[in-house]
């Protein structure tokens, strides 16, 4: 119930503060979980900006120190479905909260280059979403989101992308070179999206 009632009210003080436009809604899943969106990232309205897009609950990682600010956001953040990362180093537990969350029926939301571009350029994408995917044997949705100049009704444009199939990951998880591969091909998909995405002011 709190879930629901939460993005419903972020879904409007979203739609209020910005102008939001969708392209590609078509290619957003019918399913209501049990894949991943893999998107660029430029902000930290980012996660809530998908969760609002894609219907149905979701998790994401987010950086360890959010965390620890104060025990008020923690809990919000946790129950809105965060979990904390530790960046910069292997931390088995955050891939396996992802594997737990994508079994249990929900959309996990990853940002392949694992932190925020401050130029908004897409930077090489890290081997922690094929992993993911491989072990899940699940699809990945490619997202680019880009922001027009901060202002109120600032123009934010999300792109989705068709659906790279379970198959594509289908790889020996302990080959990097495999990984590294297959994690750029998410990255290419998103590319092409940003090239596609017309200009915002």
């Amino acid at each position: 119930m709190f879930y629901s009632i939460a993005r419903e009210l972020v879904r409007f003080a979203y739609h209020i503060v910005f102008h939001i436009t969708v392209i590609g809604r078509e290619n957003i899943p019918d399913e209501k979980g049990g894949y991943i969106i893999a998107s660029n990232h430029v902000s930290n309205n980012d996660p809530p900006m998908v969760g609002i897009t894609f219907r149905g609950k979701y998790n994401f990682m987010a950086k360890e120190e959010l965390f620890h600010l104060n025990p008020i956001f923690t809990w919000l953040i946790k129950r809105l479905g965060a979990f904390p990362v530790k960046r910069g180093a292997k931390d088995s537990s955050a891939i396996d909260n992802a594997l737990d969350s994508l079994k249990r029926g929900r959309i996990f939301i990853i940002f392949p280059e694992g932190t925020r571009s401050k130029d908004g350029e897409l930077g090489r994408a890290k081997s922690g979403v094929t992993l993911i995917a491989a072990q899940a044997k699940v699809p990945v949705v490619p997202v680019f989101i880009k922001y027009g100049r901060k202002r109120f009704r600032r123009r934010c444009v999300i792109s989705v992308g068709e659906k790279i199939g379970a198959d594509a990951f289908d790889v020996d998880i302990t080959d990097k070179r495999q990984l590294k591969a297959v994690s750029s091909r998410i990255m290419d998909s998103i590319a092409k999206l940003k090239e596609e995405a017309p200009d915002v002011d």
